[in-house]
């Protein structure tokens, strides 16, 4: 900055007379000041951010959380940790980072629908990012999204981002695009998301304060689905979609420990399907014609196995849901590698058998993956 004045004198003039070492260092140091009052005028007139992060017994993980939330490179944030009262040390380990920027709370256990209620009701953010406690924000992730605010976007527009899979090593994750990964009004983007089985990662959204309101609180009668049943909402009051490819997203695939995982659980069950008919009431009162029709029978097929033979009453109220709509389900197909213990002992075996393997298959490739992760960290060390 040439222009700042040394006794009435520009510093650049000053330079030219060649001033006393001590106006010089005087008038330096004033430029100095000036260039730092001028960036925190700069910083305090950008939108702030808070990224908003409900915890429960996720000791192992939350660490590297909070610590991809501290480091985001946009310079106007709040971090709140909301520990939904952990049995493990996520509460003390949360606490090593409380500081002006990061504020650490203990709340009873609700939930993690009630703890992310809570955290956005102590928020002063006009835009929220949402994080659960085991994954990762890329550094640019919010700012690469602010970009788009900086350009014109509107409040009411739901930005979105790239998002890949991993386990312990999130170098290694898997980003896989989905008909989603676009810029899409409400109606489409719900055809795709209950059509082809697809969906978004609860930390790919940025909200603003205006569209976080409208869309109202998370629903905590939910024990599973909660983010999608929420964000269906958040849809709703918005003009759509605006991807932002740049943008990444680290989901950790935790297996079972997930609170996605559904499992026998007759309560999540139960919840999965009181969302997939909020689901379908909130496409039809965007547009009720025959594809959306389609769309949701469709919908309520792929998700049949989830509820079949354990619960056949609800399975009952799907076919009668489907009915209503012009459709008809039938009974999940198994893979093709499972059909003769189908054939031999029945659909309910099979199907056990089936995820059995899965689970299996994954517990394997997990094991694997922690040990190349620990191997890989000895490596760095040394």
């Amino acid at each position: 900055m040439t222009w700042i004045l040394n006794g009435g004198r520009p510093l650049r003039h000053v330079l030219c007379l060649g001033a006393h070492s001590d106006d010089l260092k005087h008038a330096l140091r004033l430029n100095r000041l000036c260039a730092v009052n001028w960036t925190e005028r700069y910083t305090a007139m950008k939108p702030l951010v808070s990224i908003l992060i409900p915890a429960f017994n996720a000791q192992e993980w939350i660490t590297d959380t909070i610590k991809s939330a501290v480091g985001q490179t946009w310079p106007r944030k709040e971090i709140i940790v909301v520990d939904d009262g952990s049995r493990d040390q996520t509460l003390a380990i949360a606490r090593q980072f409380a500081s002006k920027e990061v504020s650490v709370v203990a709340h009873a256990n609700q939930g993690a629908a009630a703890a992310r209620n809570h955290a956005f009701s102590i928020c002063q953010g006009d835009y929220i990012q949402w994080v659960d406690a085991d994954d990762l924000l890329a550094p640019d992730k919010i700012a690469r999204q602010m970009e788009a605010v900086d350009h014109g976007a509107s409040k009411r527009m739901l930005l979105s981002s790239a998002w890949g899979r991993f386990m312990y090593r999130p170098q290694r994750a898997n980003f896989v695009p989905t008909p989603l990964w676009c810029d899409l009004p409400p109606v489409e983007w719900l055809l795709r998301k209950m059509g082809q089985n697809v969906w978004m990662q609860t930390a790919t959204w940025l909200v603003s304060r205006e569209l976080t309101e409208a869309a109202g609180p998370w629903n905590t009668q939910l024990l599973g689905d909660d983010d999608g049943e929420y964000f269906c909402r958040v849809l709703l009051a918005s003009n759509g979609t605006r991807f932002i490819p740049e943008a990444r997203v680290f989901y950790r695939m935790s297996g079972t420990n997930s609170l996605s995982y559904i499992g026998r659980s007759d309560r999540k069950m139960e919840a999965l399907f009181l969302s997939m008919q909020l689901h379908i009431g909130y496409l039809r009162s965007l547009e009720d014609s025959e594809r959306v029709r389609a769309v949701c029978v469709r919908f309520l097929q792929d998700s049949l196995p989830w509820f079949y033979p354990d619960r056949l009453d609800i399975v009952k109220q799907a076919e009668q849901l489907a009915a209503t709509l012009g459709g008809r389900l039938e009974v999940p197909r198994l893979s093709w590698k499972y059909a003769w213990i189908q054939k031999c002992f029945g659909w309910p075996l099979a199907n056990h058998a089936q995820i059995l393997m899965r689970q299996r298959r994954g517990s394997m490739i997990r094991f694997w993956d922690k040990a190349l992760s620990r191997f890989d960290s000895r490596n760095l060390g040394s």
